[in-house]
């Protein structure tokens, strides 16, 4: 008996090595030629006029629950809002949320690595606010925090900077399907995540309000109506579930401004016959008159429309503009180096303030949430992420030219725009948490 006892461990014993030794070699033939599938970071390049055929592979996310964030993103309806203003840019060895390379809906001008900027530590810093956390952006979680709505970014090409960074951040977990676009240069355009039946437009409006553009062939202004919105994208908005509203760049231009068919007076509009009232006063009229139509629009219906504005974004040109001006910077400003001041901060403020009062007028309705999306001190200290020269492709290619175009108020992207998305997810995960504090 323990003869018998004995001779199936002593079996066992030699086997085991000479199983072990059959089966390595297969698992490393097996991993070397055909490699587990992990998700990609980003899609490929994608043609406007090809379809997209999103798989289960690229669609699938895992389901969203308060539980299911991690402690870092953790929705915290308590937690009194963070002031994202307060903080300065630190060094950052992750890098950034996408491949800037591999994303097909970067305008060309904003593309700097495919341009051949040299440099790339403007890609290595991250905003750290100094009383709050600032979560790397989960593009998961923003897409199911969006699931079945319509988001849209409104404005002049700010906004559509700021659309194509979020794209791209996405675009790294679901593929987005170009479902309609038109105008010059696309100006309009409509994307659909199917994972999540998620869509995401873009309306060209650079003034927000009814305007006509000046052209090469027509007078050398513009012409803002300020009593009522474009209509461009004002017919859509029992459509839309959130709006990022930018607008400040296009009202520095010369115009003249009406009330209705009454003209209020213009702004540099030299040769004409106006009131000159300038080009603060006229922004301020056409953000609220815009917020205040948006509200009345909506207010009367049951479905919950979210509204932000992204504030001014400064321009980083060392002299002049269209006088060889350019932003040679290769590193942030440090706290207290550069000022906001001028006016950077009047268009800021005065955001902010209309901003403020429309949350007043809004909440004699339910469903109604209402926030300015303050980048403007966080972005004037990134003189370091525009395109600056390599708005064109290899500009020093054949040497150094005596005179460059530079682009120092567009971002590059990746670049310091893909903050101001990290900011919009956390400001719209506190109105969620809020929401189930009330539930």
């Amino acid at each position: 008996m323990a003869k018998d006892h004995h001779q199936p461990h002593s079996f066992t014993k030699k086997l085991l090595p000479w199983t072990l030794y059959t089966i390595l070699p297969i698992a490393i033939f097996r991993c070397y030629f055909y490699p587990l599938q992990f998700p990609h970071s980003s899609t490929d390049e994608l043609s406007l006029n090809t379809p997209i055929i999103i798989t289960s592979s690229s669609s699938s996310s895992p389901s969203f629950t308060s539980s299911s964030l991690s402690k870092e993103g953790e929705i915290r309806a308590d937690e009194p809002p963070c002031d994202y203003t307060n903080g300065n840019w630190v060094h950052d060895k992750i890098g950034p949320l996408y491949n800037g390379t591999t994303c097909g809906t970067i305008k060309e001008g904003q593309n700097c690595i495919t341009h051949g900027r040299p440099d790339f530590d403007y890609l290595y810093w991250r905003w750290k606010p100094k009383e709050c956390k600032l979560p790397r952006f989960d593009p998961n979680t923003f897409l199911e925090l969006l699931r079945n709505k319509h988001l849209a970014f409104v404005g002049d090409s700010m906004a559509r900077n700021q659309l194509e960074s979020l794209l791209c951040i996405l675009s790294t977990v679901s593929a987005p399907n170009l479902v309609y676009r038109n105008g010059e240069d696309n100006k309009f355009r409509k994307w659909n995540f199917a994972s999540h039946n998620f869509n995401i437009s873009v309306y060209w409006s650079p003034f927000l309000v009814d305007g006509v553009e000046k052209s090469n062939t027509g007078p050398n202004y513009n012409k803002l109506y300020l009593d009522r919105i474009d209509e461009k994208w004002g017919a859509d908005l029992d459509r839309i579930d959130m709006t990022v509203l930018s607008v400040g760049h296009w009202f520095l231009h010369p115009a003249v401004y009406f009330d209705g068919d009454s003209v209020l007076g213009c702004h540099a509009c030299d040769g004409l016959n106006h009131t000159e009232i300038g080009f603060y006063d006229a922004l301020r009229k056409a953000l609220k008159t815009t917020l205040k139509t948006m509200t009345e629009r909506r207010g009367s219906s049951d479905k919950v429309l979210d509204m932000f504005v992204t504030t001014f974004s400064p321009a980083h040109f060392e002299g002049e503009w269209d006088k060889a001006g350019a932003c040679s910077k290769t590193k942030p400003y440090k706290e207290g180096e550069k000022v906001l001041e001028g006016m950077d901060a009047e268009m800021r403020n005065l955001e902010v303030e209309e901003v403020d009062l429309a949350k007043e007028n809004a909440k004699q309705f339910k469903g109604m949430r209402l926030e300015t999306l303050d980048v403007t001190k966080l972005s004037l200290m990134r003189p370091d992420g525009h395109p600056g020269p390599y708005m064109y492709p290899n500009p020093f290619a054949n040497g150094i030219k005596e005179r460059v175009q530079n682009d120092c108020v567009h971002w590059c992207l990746p670049g310091p725009v893909d903050t101001w998305n990290q900011i919009l997810l956390e400001i719209i995960k506190r109105w969620e948490g809020q929401s189930r504090k009330r539930e």
